[in-house]
């Protein structure tokens, strides 16, 4: 049976921070702005949906790592006390997919333009409007970098506790 209290604290941290990437995504990840105050006027006039992008609309890089972070969070405070799954590599798996998480976040960041056709960047760019990443992404990207940070620690605790009962 699970106890919770049993739960160490860098499991609870990948936990929280699946939880927050996860609703990261509701929050705005990409948006319009502009820096001469005729068009920032005409942004604003436009429909929400058109100016602001959550996780859901800003393509793979943006929705995929989130869900990967829940995901590898609730497993590794469910199954992370188990022998079993310790053994057969639960911490290295967490490792792995946080750093995937991590490197499709940066990838989305690197390429937000492209949630754009190229006919409709170069629109926007004659216009004075950039593509700017938002707050969603800002807290992914800082979820990703805290479940990177409980998986090597749960790896290190996994390395010295089979190394002491080899010992």
């Amino acid at each position: 049976m699970l106890s919770l209290r049993q739960v160490p604290w860098w499991q609870w941290l990948g936990f929280g921070a699946g939880i927050v990437a996860f609703a990261a995504m509701f929050l705005p990840w990409t948006e319009l702005t502009a820096a001469d105050p005729e068009v920032a006027e005409a942004l604003r006039d436009l429909p929400a949906d058109d100016v602001v992008r959550s996780a859901w609309n800003s393509g793979f890089f943006a929705w995929a790592a989130p869900i990967l972070l829940l995901l590898a969070g609730v497993a590794a405070v469910v199954f992370g006390r188990s022998r079993a799954a310790r053994v057969n590599g639960l911490p290295h798996l967490w490792l792995i997919v946080a750093a995937l998480s991590l490197l499709l976040l940066v990838l989305g960041w690197w390429l937000i333009d492209w949630l754009f056709s190229e006919d409709q960047r170069g629109v926007l760019a004659a216009g004075g409007v950039a593509i700017e990443p938002a707050v969603g992404r800002f807290l992914g990207l800082a979820a990703a970098a805290a479940s990177v940070a409980g998986s090597v620690f749960d790896v290190r605790a996994a390395r010295a506790q089979y190394r002491a009962k080899r010992r």
